[in-house]
């Protein structure tokens, strides 16, 4: 049995969070796990639009002009992360790069991992994930030698990973902040609270009988019983939680919240340094992970997991009380803010990159997505 079996009580799940309301008369709404391919296609044609008024089809890829393509697509974690100043490392996980050799053998890349994490001064357990993609696409718990091997057995040859400090709380959030190029100020235009999905046992039904059980587990239990295969027969004793995914992505199952009423003068306040000790960063997404809600809104208590760029959602659409029309606005705000601040940027010398570059890198990165680990 593997972390999945957390705790003991219902009220230890989710610490650090708001009460998490299942009292709705919907598990989930009805468009939550539509392709997004289709939620975005309105998107798509307001980019159109927006290509035609500003006379650039890649202007978004200019508006964070120190990442690869503002943070679009094919970005690297680490390099997004090594570009914050002393101040802003302060509030990010440690972490170390590794490339993944397979012209080494196991063993080697085993002690050149181990070197690297001892000189980070990074323990066991801690998180393993690719430098490039995104949806917690590979994301993996690592609790000790053999699970740290058994990920780079599996990993792209030569691609990079991360390995990441574990940091100790279960409470995450991912911060949507935006701030116009000149300004020192900016604002936070949404906060998500993420909630770890679990199902309680009873001691008498098995792990799959409980997602099926379970309204919102029930429609996504394909991810469910491909992601714990050789547990789905268990029964989970009486009173006990399992975890059904660790990675705070809405696609690999996590339940999110609108935590707007949660932004406050403070914690804009610790996000505007913060950004501002990041070269050229306007727009993007903070996930992170605090200790508690109230420490959070003080702007304390918290440490940066990633920091995302231009394809950034404000993922509080996501909540299951959002209606349809609210998501749009929300998009569209966003795509409109992004071409705003990449005219703002052209206009300052920065010159947008044809959009065949942003193919070319959807491309590479698809590519590599498909061969990662499967996600915790």
């Amino acid at each position: 049995m593997n972390d999945t079996v957390l705790t003991k009580h219902a009220n230890e799940v989710n610490q650090g969070l708001p009460p998490l309301n299942t009292t709705h008369s919907r598990s989930t709404s009805f468009f939550e796990f539509w392709p997004s391919q289709i939620i975005y296609i309105p998107v798509v044609l307001q980019w159109i639009y927006l290509s035609l008024r500003y006379r650039s089809l890649s202007l978004p890829l200019i508006s964070n002009p120190s990442i690869y393509l503002a943070g679009m697509i094919g970005e690297s974690k680490s390099s997004v992360l090594l570009q914050a100043g002393d101040k802003a490392q302060c509030f990010i996980a440690p972490f170390t790069v590794f490339t993944n050799n397979k012209q080494q053998s196991i063993k080697s890349r085993l002690i050149d991992a181990l070197a690297k994490l001892d000189h980070s001064n990074i323990s066991f357990p801690l998180i393993a994930k690719p430098d490039m993609g995104c949806r917690g696409a590979g994301v993996k718990i690592i609790h000790n030698e053999t699970t740290l091997t058994n990920y780079l057995e599996n990993f792209p040859d030569n691609a990079k990973l991360l390995l990441q400090h574990k940091v100790p709380h279960e409470a995450e959030a991912g911060i949507f902040y935006i701030r116009k190029p000149g300004q020192q100020k900016g604002f936070i235009f949404s906060i998500t609270l993420k909630y770890t999905p679990y199902v309680f046992g009873d001691g008498i039904h098995t792990l799959a009988q409980l997602i099926e059980k379970d309204p919102r587990a029930k429609k996504i239990s394909n991810i469910y019983f491909k992601r714990h295969t050789d547990q789905l027969n268990y029964t989970v004793p009486e009173h006990r939680a399992f975890r059904l995914s660790f990675a705070g992505s809405h696609c690999k199952g996590s339940i999110f919240r609108n935590g707007n009423n949660f932004i406050t003068d403070q914690l804009t306040s610790v996000f505007d340094e913060i950004t501002g000790d990041i070269k050229d960063f306007y727009y993007g997404r903070f996930d992170v992970r605090f200790e508690s809600i109230e420490k959070l809104q003080k702007g304390l208590g918290f440490k940066i997991l990633e920091i995302n760029g231009a394809s950034s959602e404000a993922t509080h659409i996501w909540d299951n009380n959002t209606k349809l029309k609210d998501v749009y606005k929300t998009l569209f705000y966003q795509y409109k803010t992004l071409f705003d601040i990449g005219n703002l940027n052209r206009n300052a010398g920065h010159n947008p990159p044809g959009i065949w570059k942003l193919i070319t890198a959807w491309r590479a990165e698809s590519k590599l997505v498909k061969q990662y680990p499967e996600t915790d």
